[in-house]
């Protein structure tokens, strides 16, 4: 399982060829000849390695899962500039937030536009979902003991991102109940340049896209993703791809939570050296898109058996799988899924030592089919493996019914249920506010501190605009 296998972290699933190059020449040393790709975009090492010399890559944070659970930041950096997207969110935006984190993270981030489907939005502890507003975010908080997740009540700067992640973090020892209690604490701790939400998130529907082969951007470039069903790359292929990276001036290649991994910007006149380039180490691109949506554990075989089962299965009678993705999973509570359809493997029962059980399954869908909805229904329960395949033609068909109806449109994610009124006051030239009720700790202004008791000389804690340049405003605050 991906918990027990050591683990590379790659900051958003971005990284130059040159470091992927430095990241494979290290598994080398150590006697390896494959990596595998993580669910959160980072890179595995098998299990077999030592462990105390995994630690020895240089340059990169080694997560050695005996000694402690750092976590990966997840973006959909890789779906920029190729697949639907929020027009300021561009492949740049991405990377400018993720540089400014420079800690350790044991809680899951995930930076995500909610315009994609390759990446999920909700399965990280902290979940920030850039906004129509240019350079601001919804925050979707669930924090390791919350029982639901919950709406943070302003929209966060981008520059302000990786601040708020961190005192989070440093939050977590005093437990905090809501989301109200951290946004008060986080703003007790630092100065940020949050606004109002105007209006609820909503994540239009597109169906997943097919992720593989050379593809076209614009009229002058390319895309090429690649997927390799065992999730075992081959270290020599990958240094390889690296130098012909190098070579045509290609500079990040991405990770997908699918276990495979995309290059862009390939130049057109490169197209049929890459072409000729996959042809000469066999790498197969024609994948069905029925293998292309699966979500498995890593380093699971009984998983890995049961999804060619089932695609067998589907291939053979000739089934569109096409807008589904499907999640083969162990049965616990605390899962987060980010698949339309849920294979639930149960636990078989103790105490039966002597007994052979049979394995039984449990499937869910999303609701719509839509993960983003997050509210999956139980379709059955406590099922053999010989009846999945008919279960699922059953779900398919009922995706289908449904697709392009009323009911399938999702709704949006209302981020409140009641609303109160506030007044504030406002900068007009940074849109900066002053909140009596938090007063402003950059002037050592006290909490409840009234506008108008502040001194003549009160200026803008960001532009230094003197105190007249406020306007009294009023503001709805938003209440999950």
């Amino acid at each position: 399982m991906i918990n027990k296998l050591t683990r590379l972290i790659i900051k958003g699933g971005v990284l130059s060829p040159a470091e992927l190059k430095l990241i494979c020449q290290s598994a080398e040393d150590l006697g390896s000849d494959v990596i595998s790709f993580g669910s959160r975009q980072d890179i595995l090492f098998p299990d077999d390695l030592n462990n105390d010399n995994t630690e020895k890559i240089e340059g990169f944070q080694v997560v050695n899962p005996i000694k402690n659970n750092t976590e990966n930041i997840m973006s959909s950096y890789v779906s920029a500039d190729i697949f639907p997207n929020t027009p300021w969110l561009t492949g740049d935006k991405y990377l400018y937030v993720l540089e400014q984190f420079r800690n350790e993270h044991h809680l899951k981030i995930n930076i995500t536009d909610p315009k994609q489907r390759l990446v999920p939005l909700f399965t990280g502890h902290l979940n920030f979902i850039a906004s129509e507003q240019e350079d601001y975010w919804y925050l979707y908080i669930r924090l390791p003991f919350w029982k639901k997740m919950e709406a943070y009540p302003v929209l966060i700067y981008s520059w302000d991102i990786a601040k708020v992640a961190n005192v989070i973090e440093n939050l977590l020892k005093e437990e905090p109940e809501s989301v109200d209690m951290i946004f008060d604490l986080v703003n007790d701790a630092i100065q940020t340049n949050n606004i109002t939400i105007d209006k609820p998130l909503h994540i239009p529907f597109h169906p997943f896209p097919y992720y593989e082969g050379m593809n076209r951007i614009g009229s002058d470039k390319y895309w090429l993703g690649l997927y390799w069903r065992n999730n075992r790359y081959d270290l020599k292929f990958l240094k390889a791809m690296c130098d012909l990276c190098s070579d045509c001036k290609i500079g990040k290649i991405s990770i997908t939570p699918w276990k495979s991994f995309i290059v862009k910007d390939i130049p057109r006149t490169a197209k049929l050296h890459w072409e000729k380039f996959l042809g000469k180490h066999g790498i197969n691109v024609r994948h069905s898109m029925l293998e292309l949506n699966w979500h498995l554990p890593v380093a699971n075989d009984d998983a890995l058996k049961l999804k060619k089962y089932l695609v067998d299965y589907f291939d053979t009678n000739d089934i569109s799988t096409y807008g589904l993705t499907f999640g083969i999973t162990e049965y616990t509570r605390k899962a987060y899924y980010f698949t339309s359809v849920v294979i639930e493997k149960n636990t078989p029962p103790t105490g039966l030592k002597d007994f052979k059980i049979r394995d039984t399954y449990n499937l869910l869908y999303a609701k719509n089919f839509d993960p983003n909805t997050r509210e999956y229904i139980v379709h059955v329960q406590e099922v053999d493996k010989a009846e999945l395949p008919s279960l699922l033609l059953e779900l398919s068909r009922l995706y289908f019914e449904q697709l392009g109806s009323e009911s399938t449109s999702l709704e949006p994610l209302e981020v409140v249920e009641e609303e109160i009124e506030y007044e504030v006051y406002q900068c007009k030239d940074c849109l900066t506010v002053y909140n009596q009720t938090y007063g402003d700790i950059t002037q050592n202004i006290e909490p409840n501190t009234a506008f108008e008791d502040l001194s003549d000389n009160y200026v803008c804690s960001l532009c230094e605009a003197p105190k007249s340049n406020f306007e009294k405003k009023t503001f709805t605050k938003k209440l999950s």
